[in-house]
């Protein structure tokens, strides 16, 4: 199986290199790693040429799910897994996420969850608390339930290529919020998609830093109904702070 990464940047000098080490670290390496330079004006380009192995593309048109559509159209993978411009990958996330990909044919994408390196302790625990209970209780309400999605990660997701294609790629009408839950109902439809928590990854806490805890579990929690109720998110508007 041939695994391409694919890291989607806009303005994200500061945390491009950590990722990228991250992923040229990894005890599975990546045979593609691919970085969608979204109309950077800082030197995410530059950071991003400057390490080996890495193939970067020049997205002119702003916006997070137009640049993993072009990261799709690009990659060469049978297996693309996405992840966040500011997370960083334990050293054997991609092993473990091909190891659950070659066990179960009928898996068409998994998502894993965040740990953040950069929050307080309070924040910390709240996340720990609901990886534990309201995350995987929401995913079985959803999943095994109401048996209208799951629960979906944006910036740390596997999936396969031909399940991709067939679903039509990723939605562009959608400018940012509510794009996880659009892709994860929608691949919910044609095949098995599976949340693990031991394929996590450690991302910055920053727009919870920015906006307050409040603020964005709201943003997320109302989206998330939206999309998986009604098809489209409630939220259109772009954040220049991406995930």
């Amino acid at each position: 199986m041939t695994i391409t990464v694919i890291v989607c940047a806009y303005n994200e000098e500061q945390y491009l290199g950590s990722c990228l080490q991250s992923l040229r670290s990894q005890s599975r390496l990546p045979d593609e790693i691919i970085v969608v330079d979204n109309a950077s004006a800082d030197r995410t380009g530059e950071v991003a040429r400057s390490v080996s192995g890495v193939r970067v593309v020049d997205e002119p048109r702003k916006g997070l799910v137009i640049a993993r559509e072009r990261g799709r159209q690009e990659a060469r993978g049978e297996l693309l897994v996405y992840v966040d411009a500011d997370c960083r990958a334990p050293r054997t996330w991609l092993e473990r996420i091909e190891r659950r990909f070659a066990r179960r044919a009928d898996l068409v994408a998994l998502s894993g969850n965040y740990r953040f390196y950069d929050w307080d302790w309070w924040g910390r625990t709240l996340l720990r608390a609901y990886d534990f209970t309201l995350g995987p209780a929401t995913h079985v309400l959803v999943k095994y339930v109401m048996r209208i999605g799951v629960v979906f990660y944006g910036g740390n997701f596997a999936v396969r290529r031909e399940a991709l294609e067939r679903i039509g790629g990723f939605d562009t009408t959608i400018e940012f919020h509510g794009e996880d839950t659009n892709l994860g109902r929608r691949l919910y439809r044609i095949g098995r998609v599976e949340l693990r928590y031991d394929c996590y990854l450690h991302t910055s806490a920053r727009r919870y830093n920015a906006m307050g805890k409040g603020a964005v579990f709201r943003l997320y929690v109302r989206n998330f109904v939206s999309e998986l109720l009604h098809h489209r998110p409630k939220d259109r508007v772009h954040l220049d702070v991406r995930p």
